[in-house]
């Protein structure tokens, strides 16, 4: 039985707040990335996916609150998926398929160490 490690990929995308997309186009989102869950998941390969929203707060080291999420170099986190993956170009080749490259975002792939 071989060994399996588990990565990250963390999903970056540059948001568009002033642009809605029509039925059509969330409806084909939906599909890509249900599509792309779907073959991971039927791998055995999933072991977890978070999609994050546009609301939220940020802590800063003095304990101050400042309203908004997080956006470094025009990109903010829209996700994460979790992998079992024998190394971390196995789970390069999962995240190449990630409809987020599609979107013009990018693929973070990190691995994980147990606290």
């Amino acid at each position: 039985m071989s060994q399996h490690n588990e990565f990250m990929l963390v999903f970056r995308f540059e948001p568009n707040m002033s642009y809605q997309p029509t039925e059509a186009e969330l409806s084909e989102m939906h599909q890509q990335w249900g599509a792309f869950f779907g073959a991971i998941a039927g791998q055995g390969k999933m072991v977890s996916t978070h999609q994050l929203g546009f609301e939220g707060k940020q802590i800063a080291a003095d304990g101050s609150v400042t309203e908004g999420i997080h956006i470094a170099d025009k990109q903010t986190m829209g996700g994460n998926l979790i992998v079992k993956a024998a190394n971390i170009n196995e789970a390069i080749e999962i995240g190449k398929q990630c409809p987020i490259l599609l979107m013009g975002g990018t693929v973070e792939v990190r691995s994980i160490q147990p606290m």
